[in-house]
């Protein structure tokens, strides 16, 4: 939610900086005259500070944003053994996922997602299947062997494996040409 927040700020910010300098351009150049009246005047000036000091707020938020280390997209997992730390990256994990899920009969054309929450891994696989096997049974088995292989392995604890099932290949079908 925060991000989409940013994004239509960052919108509005880009989009009022353009305004600005459009009509700065036309009034500095002489291409649009203007005269005002001193009401006019002071209207405009309050105006003006009340712009620069929103878009100065912006600035100071979009500069924190570019600054901020953004920790939800780690590269890797960290962990402190009592002979040192260990640097796991997500790419190696969502490998063993791959590795751990390929060993299942009847599945294919696997991908992995990796969420690093506080209870764990949140582990997303992506996979089609021959349809020659039940899914639930498939999905179940899936779940399983990706969890323990990757729990037994990392050492890192896994709080959830979702299997989405994209497609079922249909096996090709020959006919004999010898009758």
């Amino acid at each position: 939610m925060a991000k989409i927040m940013d994004r239509l700020l960052l919108f509005i910010y880009s989009l009022s900086i353009g305004v600005i300098s459009v009509v700065a351009i036309l009034l500095l150049s002489g291409a649009v005259p203007y005269e005002l009246t001193n009401v006019q005047e002071q209207r405009l000036f309050w105006a003006g500070i009340i712009v620069a000091a929103v878009l100065f707020l912006l600035s100071i938020r979009f500069f924190f944003i570019s600054v901020r280390r953004d920790r939800s997209n780690l590269n890797s997992i960290d962990q402190r053994t009592e002979f040192g730390d260990i640097q796991i990256s997500v790419e190696t994990i969502e490998n063993l996922c791959l590795k751990a899920a390929s060993r299942v009969r009847g599945v294919k054309d696997l991908k992995s997602r990796i969420k690093v929450s506080q209870s764990g891994l949140d582990i997303a696989i992506r996979a089609v299947v021959d349809g020659e096997e039940s899914i639930p049974t498939l999905t179940t088995e899936v779940q399983k062997q990706v969890h323990d292989f990757v729990e037994d392995t990392t050492g890192i604890p896994v709080s959830s494996v979702s299997v989405y099932i994209a497609n079922v290949v249909q096996a090709p079908s020959f006919k004999s040409r010898v009758e």
